[in-house]
């Protein structure tokens, strides 16, 4: 018998202190997510901060964006949108892009008097084979007159900026249901309800159809023309999707996803922790089966309501907080949200950022508040989409074997462990264990002056034992099999910097986000390797032990 060997990327082998058994089936029914499935939302005002324009496109936004499109095949999607497309007016005659105007009494992230110019369309063309969606103002929209003359005039701008395979889809208004109480001032009274938000976003997006069958024939057709929605904040709030969606909101049958926001709680909520709110996996799933129970209630009303999606999300609205969503237990958290997501149904999820926001994967320029650089989030996305990925036998453009079906592996007996497998053509392709158990390395846990060695305490870590069918215990021609072990590491849940997926780096000040292998990163040959050894108390089935240290996960490719 094979013993079962778990091996690490680095040096020093830490002291295993847990152990997990867990089974793996062989094959599951396919519920494949969408291409893109690690996409992003960017707020509105910072589009063009991300993008850049013709003269100065922004090209560490595209060397990020095509690093996730070389592991998946397909560039993310992204949503141009959030809180700052309900306060855009159209000027004209504005030289540049976008006039912001930041009231700290309203938010001190992101402006809330806005005008864009003719040049903010420009962005669109900065990201090469990217598809967009692009957020219409209802909030001002549909009860100003500025802001009704505001669609008028940009549907044509948006629909020229986004022909040629441009345009995925548009939106038309964000987080309704807060208009009536948000924080940042509302824009609809009180007696705000369902019944009033349909009617207003069916003679907005009515009149938007007619906008493009004059100006942009091509992208008012059936197949091209539609949107995500209904693109609500979440599922406590005022409005309620399925009130909305029972009053007629997909009256038109133009709504291409079922889109829905989701934090999983605020900056400054009390008693918002890294290791009680991020890294903790009941958390996130407690939080994500809210929106299922909500998605089941529209289903019941209207069995053809399309597919689900994240339109919008992060760790913690008001755009995150230091210490915690800038640091990698924050990266950690966007690997098992995003996993569990697709494991029960979601198909694609927007990570929202914006310039200067604390959660945000990168930042895409230097500010008097954040320099420019990848941040740990992005590490997270680029894990993601790793385990998603086709398997090297599967070519890109086969959606029947590239696209993943993603099945979560319950761990009853702690919070702060979780792990996955996914499935290509319904057969077992790669596992991914998430050790969410926190281990600090710096002073006060900020991820900023770094602790005395005499005061780090040596890393705890889990073993991972899975129990795999016969068939991975040898391949055709009667070899044990081996699998490929690739990881999310850094010093600890709450560094900052020095963060690497296998070995690899991001950071922009290396080759402008390009990936760059590390030589100080320990690793044998070209990937980490473990043995699948033969079982001995599971009916012959194949046993597969790895190593996870605290605050860090690992991936297992089968190969």
């Amino acid at each position: 018998m094979k013993r079962i060997l778990g091996l690490i990327a680095y040096a020093s082998v830490p002291t295993v202190i847990n152990a997990v058994q867990i089974s793996v089936d062989e094959t599951a029914p396919s519920n494949p997510v969408f291409d893109a499935y690690v996409s992003y939302s960017i707020e509105f005002s910072s589009f063009p901060d991300y993008a850049g324009n013709n003269s100065r496109p922004n090209t560490f936004s595209e060397n990020l964006l095509d690093n996730l499109g070389k592991i998946t095949g397909t560039k993310p999607y992204i949503r141009v949108g959030g809180n700052t497309q309900d306060y855009a007016l159209y000027n004209a005659s504005l030289p540049y892009s976008l006039n912001g105007t930041i009231d700290p009494k309203r938010s001190s992230d992101y402006p809330t008097t806005i005008f864009i110019g003719p040049s903010f369309f420009e962005s669109y063309n900065s990201f090469k084979n990217t598809r967009f969606i692009h957020g219409f103002n209802l909030g001002l929209g549909g009860n100003r007159t500025s802001g009704w003359q505001t669609l008028l005039d940009t549907v044509p701008l948006a629909c020229k900026a986004l022909g040629g395979g441009k345009l995925f889809a548009w939106t038309y208004g964000n987080e309704p249901d807060l208009f009536s109480t948000s924080a940042q001032g509302p824009v609809r009274p009180p007696s705000w309800n369902e019944a009033e938000y349909v009617d207003q976003w069916l003679n907005g997006t009515r009149k938007i159809h007619e906008l493009l069958e004059r100006n942009c024939p091509d992208l008012a057709k059936n197949g091209t023309y539609g949107y995500i929605a209904p693109s609500f904040a979440g599922v406590g709030n005022k409005l309620k999707a399925p009130k909305a969606w029972g009053e007629g909101l997909n009256e038109d049958k133009n709504i291409k996803l079922f889109a829905t926001h989701n934090y999983i709680s605020g900056a400054t909520s009390p008693g918002v922790t890294l290791q009680g709110t991020l890294m903790n996996h009941s958390m996130t799933k407690a939080s994500v089966d809210a929106h299922i129970v909500e998605y089941n209630q529209v289903k019941a009303i209207d069995a053809a309501a399309p597919p689900l999606i994240f339109g919008e999300t992060n760790s913690l609205y008001n755009q995150g907080r230091p210490g915690l969503s800038n640091t990698f237990g924050a990266a950690l958290w966007g690997v098992d949200f995003n996993l569990y997501s697709a494991s029960v149904g979601f198909k694609r999820v927007h990570m929202h950022m914006g310039t200067n926001y604390r959660y945000a994967s990168w930042q895409p320029i230097a500010t008097n508040k954040a320099t420019i650089g990848t941040k740990a989030p992005y590490y997270g996305n680029i894990a993601v989409a790793s385990f998603l990925a086709p398997p090297p036998s599967s070519p890109y453009d086969s959606p029947a074997t590239s696209l993943a079906t993603v099945k979560h592996l319950p761990i009853s007996s702690t919070p702060f462990l979780s792990a996955y497998a996914a499935y290509h053509s319904s057969n077992l392709t790669r596992l991914i264990l998430i050790n969410l158990q926190s281990y600090n390395t710096t002073a006060s846990g900020e991820g900023l002056a770094p602790l005395p060695p005499s005061s780090l305490t040596p890393r705890p870590s889990v073993t991972f034992n899975f129990t795999l069918p016969a068939a991975y215990l040898l391949t055709d021609g009667g070899k044990e099999k081996q699998v490929v072990v690739k990881r999310l590491m850094a010093n600890g849940s709450d560094a900052i910097t020095g963060i690497t997926w296998d070995g690899w780096s991001y950071n922009w000040e290396l080759d402008g986000g390009r990936p760059v292998r590390l030589p100080n990163v320990t690793r044998t040959s070209e990937s980490e390797r473990a043995w699948v050894g033969e079982g001995t108390s599971d009916g012959g089935k194949a046993g597969l032990g790895v190593v996870v240290e605290a605050g860090s996960a690992a991936l297992v490719e089968f190969v």
